[in-house]
């Protein structure tokens, strides 16, 4: 308390005031949370209308009267010329207070406000940074800022939503709607009937129809307001490139992880670089980070070799225009290639760089054939000295600049982006989480060293296709009216080398081209894993700018049912609120403070406790309070490459929220979901780009055992998913950020593994009602037949309307229907079971796969057959319904005609999973009819004994018939 008896503002150490009756204004009558009237008003203008000291709302009546106060005063000029100050009292107030205790002395001598005041005047007196082109507009009025354009463009939106014409959407969704109403009939009709002859089978099948329609529920529903965006990248240029400005594009670090140069060919990762490296981007804005995990002496060197092609590389990217700037990839292309080339030079120039490039594969491929065989005394580097690296799992951090702003020009003498080599630290007894833990390193190294507002991250096996991609990324991000609150911008993935018919649906073009649409109309499409670019601030956990601090109280309730009923939070949830608003809180209050001393920034940091959350490093943690990306004016460049090595240190993330709350989350082998997720339930959106020209383009494994273990790899992570925390089926509920129709999308992406067993059960029917002679369906009527009928309908409907908005061929839906079989019955079964053995009992079991060579040229890995135990589960039940198909014609054959009616439903059922099942059988057998004898004897012995079993339980003869038959015999005189 001041000596006047009125409490002062935890805000701005101003006197609260007094209300009309001459009483200390006071907003909360629940805690008494001191709180001055001008940070309320400002409070309730950015939306919050709940204290954010208790959460409880405030009195209706001081709402009102407020609100007019504020209207009557909305005119004044006195008001507008102290809207900057005001800014002081900006978002997230009861952090502030929180700290208010640590920062005040004297009870009420604010010294939080002394050292703001003290810093707003060291900034006056110093010169005023550049600030971003967005900043300049906010400052300047609107009639000036029309004036001071230089093209009608530079003003109008950066990019644009493209809704699906009505007349596409309002059938599709209507026949959705129609569809659920025939499912509420047929599931009534299915249990009002009973087979009482096979009820064990009905029950069966019951059950398992049951969970397709709760799983197409969750698949189709997140569809439902699908868009399409267009960007204009002319406008971006006209907006930030001025003529005779400096460019105000912002930076961007870009990236790339690689683990065994063995596995991920050193060649392709250098390729994945040179495309970065050439990017059509201002080359001061561009940096790239190479994170080697396993330390390989190989990697470093081939990263030596690329730098000095690149020199060559990027001038002759740029002078011609050529794509993709991948040169494997673009020599390799058949077009032709002086299609749009005017320069008379261009062949002579292209014909010199193509045997450039020949060179450049050949010491590559000398450095891979000598890395074939490691000495036994350890990789000894150029000067004597050895490989810090000798040991993969027992090594120092380790960072090279090879490009820069001090690094060697090209050949024409112009700048080259940053290239970086970074290896962090390993030592035995600390957790390293993977890719993870290394995206975590390269975000701090990053951070320390360019700190570019936003990170674009490849896989090493992930070239640029197109070189004008991140600035179709910055239309939404740059964009004043839409990036605000965009934590990151996916583009879809396309790839490679895959064989034309896209046998195992690598392509995954329904994935990408429908259901990516869908949610980018909800919340922003999930993240991918690779080709995403973000925003470096929702990486370090904070909430988007536009978000209140603390939803209102019918947030605290489930966003998607009874959303006017107040629930108490969770209070592990306040917490990590708490912590979060205390940041945010932190990063505004200095976001206008320029040029403090280190003394001054070591107890800013020391106060706030920012090494909880981001690990002992001011440099780093001051890099998190710039928006804005860049390095502070303060830094000493000397230190900053030790400071590098500090950050990427094995205990650096120790009791700190990496992995937690910031940066990639860990927990799951798929952390690219479970980052992805937790952004939306912050309240952040992303956004889905997709332009004509893919943005970057990968490689696929296109033979089948290798396309099961990735599957098995991404149903792996799902399942540790939904047995984690961070489950969509219950974590995220209270804030109410996350939309219902995201969770769904969510949850989807963690629950579809579990569809593997009533689909292996559902796909073995027909086989048990062949061998059996019983069926799942009793006999239909007339009604039962139309039923029947009308959902088939509807199903084919429904996928003819959804190919008709989205573009895709039925193609593609078809080999993606067979591959959600295929993958279901194996990869998706192993992973449940893996995923509980490793999420309860802590057992990790791992499956191999050997190779045997190919002998094609043309796409031979695609009939390359490896031996794993994911085949086994698909191939018995190819064997079980053929054998169950010509024992159900045996059978007719037998019984004579009245046994084809029913035999023709049971056989149509069957060739349903066999056609399902058919690229896994063309798969299996390869080019040369080749399969592994193991795989053949396992199946067919299970098989048999399954087939064996039945006809022991339930043979083909009735009991009565049996003993007849017998007796007869035993009546006949031989």
């Amino acid at each position: 308390m001041m000596e006047s008896g009125v409490p002062v503002c935890h805000t701005c150490g101003e006197h609260v005031g007094l209300n009309v009756n001459g009483e200390p204004f006071v907003a909360c009558h629940e805690c008494n949370f001191p709180i001055c009237k001008s940070c309320f008003e400002y409070d309730l203008k950015e939306g919050r209308k709940a204290c954010l000291r208790c959460g409880s709302p405030y009195d209706e009546n001081l709402l009102d009267d407020v609100e007019k106060a504020t209207g009557d005063q909305s005119t004044m000029a006195a008001h507008l010329s102290k809207s900057q100050d005001v800014g002081i009292h900006a978002r997230h107030i009861s952090s502030v207070s929180t700290l208010d205790s640590e920062m005040t002395e004297d009870n009420g001598n604010p010294i939080w406000k002394n050292r703001v005041e003290s810093w707003k005047e060291k900034k006056n007196k110093k010169k005023k940074p550049a600030t971003t082109k967005v900043e300049r507009e906010a400052e300047i009025p609107p009639e000036q800022q029309m004036e001071d354009k230089p093209a009608p463009d530079a003003s109008q939106p950066l990019s644009t939503i493209i809704p699906i014409p009505k007349s596409r959407l309002a059938p599709y969704r209507s026949v959705i709607i129609m569809r659920l109403i025939i499912l509420g009939l047929f599931f009534h009709y299915r249990v009002t009937n009973p087979v009482d002859s096979a009820f064990g089978l009905w029950l069966t099948s019951v059950i398992c129809e049951i969970w397709f329609a709760f799983s197409w529920v969750l698949d189709q529903f997140p569809k439902w307001y699908p868009v399409n965006r267009e960007t204009y990248i002319d406008r971006l240029s006209a907006r930030y490139e001025r003529e005779g400005e400096p460019n105000e594009l912002a930076a961007v670090d870009f990236f790339v992880s690689t683990v065994d140069p063995l596995k991920e060919p050193p060649l392709i990762t250098a390729n994945t670089v040179l495309s970065i490296l050439a990017l059509d981007y201002p080359v001061d804005k561009v940096s790239c980070y190479i994170s080697d995990d396993g330390a390989a002496m190989l990697t470093f060197e081939s990263l030596v070799e690329t730098a000095d092609f690149a020199r060559k590389w990027v001038p002759f990217c740029k002078k011609f225009s050529i794509e993709p700037r991948a040169p494997e990839f673009y020599f390799s292309q058949k077009i032709d290639y002086l299609k749009d080339k005017v320069q008379p030079s261009f062949v002579k120039e292209r014909r010199a760089m193509k045997r450039d490039y020949e060179e450049y594969k050949i010491r590559i491929n000398a450095l891979v054939a000598k890395a074939q065989k490691t000495p036994e005394e350890g990789w000894t580097m150029q000067d004597g000295t050895p490989w810090p690296g000798n040991n993969p799992r027992d090594h120092p951090g380790m960072i090279q600049v090879f490009l820069g702003y001090s690094g060697a020009p090209d050949i024409e003498g112009n700048e080259l982006p940053r290239l970086v080599y970074v290896s962090r630290e390993k030592r035995p007894g600390y957790q390293h989480h993977k890719k993870a833990g290394a995206e975590n390193a390269l975000v701090r190294v990053s951070a320390v060293l360019t700190n570019a507002p936003f990170i674009l991250n490849l896989d090493c096996d992930h070239y640029v296709n197109n070189s004008k991609a991140v600035r179709e990324a910055m239309c939404f991000l740059m964009d004043p009216q839409v990036g605000r609150d965009v934590c990151y911008v996916q583009f879809p993935q396309r790839f490679d080398g895959i064989d034309r018919s896209d046998r195992y649906a690598n392509r995954n073009t329904v994935f990408f081209d429908v259901n990516m649409k869908g949610l980018d109309g909800i919340q922003g499409p999930v993240y991918v894993g690779t080709g995403c670019v973000f925003n470096r601030q929702a990486l370090y956990g904070y909430g988007p700018p536009s978000m209140p601090s603390f939803p209102k109280s019918s947030s605290s309730s489930c966003s998607c049912c009874c959303p006017g009923k107040k629930e108490p939070k969770d209070p592990s949830e306040l917490y990590r609120d708490a912590k979060r608003e205390e940041l945010d809180a932190a990063i505004f209050n200095l976001r206008e403070i320029d040029n403090y001393d280190e003394y001054e920034r070591s107890m800013l940091i020391s106060q706030t406790s920012f090494e909880k959350t981001f690990g002992l490093s001011s440099v780093f943690i001051e890099s998190t309070l710039m928006e804005n990306g860049g390095v502070a004016e303060s830094a000493n460049p000397s230190t900053l490459i030790k400071e590098a090595i500090h950050v990427i240190s094995c205990g650096y993330e120790e009791k700190t929220a990496w992995g937690k709350e910031i940066g990639w989350i860990y927990g799951s082998v798929t952390e690219d979901i479970l980052t992805g997720f937790k952004m939306h339930c912050r309240g952040w959106r992303s956004i889905y780009c997709m332009p004509l020209r893919p943005a970057f383009k990968g490689s696929a494994p296109i033979n089948l055992s290798d396309r099961l273990h990735q599957v098995l790899r991404w149903a792996l992570g799902s399942v540790e998913i939904f047995l984690s925390r961070h489950c969509p089926l219950w974590y995220g509920f209270g804030g109410g950020r996350l939309k219902w129709l995201q969770r769904l999308a969510y949850i989807n992406t963690i629950v579809y593994p579990f569809t593997s067993l009533p689909l292996i059960a559902y796909c073995s029917l027909p086989a048990i009602c062949l061998l059996t002679g019983k069926f799942i369906i009793p006999t239909l009527s007339n009604l039962a037949s139309v039923l029947f009928l009308g959902l088939f309908l509807s199903i084919i409907v429904t996928a003819v309307l959804e190919l008709r908005w989205s573009g895709v061929s039925i193609e593609d839906l078809w080999r993606n229907e067979q591959f959600w079989v295929i993958g279901g019955v194996s990869a998706h079964l192993f992973a449940v079971f893996q995923g509980f053995l490793k999420m309860l009992a802590g057992i990790d079991t791992n499956f191999t796969v050997t190779a045997k060579a190919a002998d094609d040229a043309d796409f031979g890995e695609l009939y390359i057959v490896k031996w794993t135990t994911l085949l086994i589960p698909p191939t018995t039940l190819l064997i079980v319904n053929m054998v169950g198909v010509v024992a159900g014609f045996s059978d007719a054959l037998n019984k004579g005609y009245e046994a084809w009616g029913p035999l023709f439903g049971k056989v149509f059922f069957s060739f349903w999973v066999i056609l399902h099942l058919y690229p896994f059988l063309k798969g299996l057998m390869g080019r040369q009819n080749r399969t592994p004898t193991i795989v053949v004897l396992w199946s067919v012995l299970l098989a048999s004994v399954f087939s064996l079993v039945w006809v022991r339980i339930n043979p083909f003869v009735s009991t009565a018939d049996s003993t007849t038959v017998s007796q007869s015999c035993i009546s006949i005189d031989c």
